[in-house]
């Protein structure tokens, strides 16, 4: 490896890839354009590789640059982790972790976990944060958070990320008590109402939409696509009377209470792996380690595992 090699370059190269625009990186990292693009030039000579692509949609990255920003990701994120310890013992604080979570394991798993976790590491510093897979994986990669719990995703999304197992669940249809279709385990009788629906970016989204393919339905043409549980709630239980597709966790609590009812329709092939994901050839810090320890012995409590 060229030990010339500089952080500055490293983050120039991330911070492009992240922007998809080197106007945007330079406006981001408060250089000029040239500047970055110098860098980018000087940070692909000393590799000996082409790492992007330019042309007026952007950039691109080549198959060399994909290998790359892998590892760049990784070794930003390790550098930030290590400032944050150390600024945090200067300033005699509690280690800080970041956790991301999808929304079923932010409504079921995670409280249970935060319980467990006060008692093991009192004034321990939590930060959580929700949303679909895509955006928390990404968060991830850029070293914003320290873990994230949720559905394993497809291949293309998990990439630089370790993967370990909690539990499965699966997808479920769901609407008010009194709605006409509820009892209905015919998945082409919904598309005459309004639907929630898994967003793009979701780790579920595929997997509801084969199921739907599948069963000879198809994906809803008038959708409203989702994964907040505020709002697929609202709309289920209000005046829009709507079909909600949602991960079983996020509304295991509104059936039991009776407040929703799930329709009988076959959505087995939805079942999938829930667990926690890191950064991969990353040592995990002791208290990420303390935490993922909670995750688990929360599942084994809720009767997950």
């Amino acid at each position: 490896m060229d030990r010339r090699l500089k952080f500055r370059q490293v983050e120039v190269f991330v911070e492009i890839t992240r922007r998809r625009s080197l106007k945007a990186a330079a406006e981001r990292l408060h250089l000029t354009q040239p500047a970055i693009s110098k860098t980018l030039r000087e940070l692909e000579t000393q590799l000996g590789a082409t790492l992007l692509l330019r042309d007026r949609g952007g950039v691109t990255l080549t198959p060399e640059g994909a290998v790359f920003l892998q590892f760049a990701q990784m070794s930003i994120a390790a550098l930030q982790q290590g400032l944050d310890s150390i600024e945090g013992i200067g300033a005699g604080t509690a280690a800080r972790l970041a956790v991301g979570a999808l929304p079923s394991v932010a409504a079921r798993l995670l409280p249970e976990a935060v319980r467990i976790h006060a008692d093991r590491a009192p004034g321990a510093l939590l930060h959580m944060e929700d949303g679909p897979h895509g955006f928390l994986t990404d968060r991830l990669r850029e070293g914003a958070l320290d873990m994230v719990v949720g559905r394993l995703g497809a291949a293309e999304t998990m990439r630089g990320l370790s993967f370990t197992q909690l539990y499965s669940e699966h997808v479920a249809v769901v609407v008010a008590p009194d709605h006409p279709l509820a009892g209905t385990d015919d998945p082409a009788l919904i598309t005459g109402w309004p639907v929630v629906y898994p967003s793009e970016r979701s780790a579920i989204r595929p997997l509801v939409d084969r199921a739907l393919i599948a069963a000879g339905a198809g994906v809803p043409q008038t959708r409203i696509e989702s994964v907040s549980g505020a709002f697929g709630r609202n709309m289920a239980l209000g005046e829009a009377r709507a079909v909600w597709f949602i991960s079983h966790g996020v509304v295991e609590r509104d059936i039991a209470a009776g407040r929703l009812v799930a329709l009988p329709i076959d959505m087995a092939a939805t079942a999938g792996p829930v667990g926690i994901m890191m950064r991969a050839e990353e040592e995990p810090l002791p208290a990420q380690r303390l935490f993922r320890q909670s995750l688990t012995d929360a599942a084994t409590a809720l009767e997950l595992a």
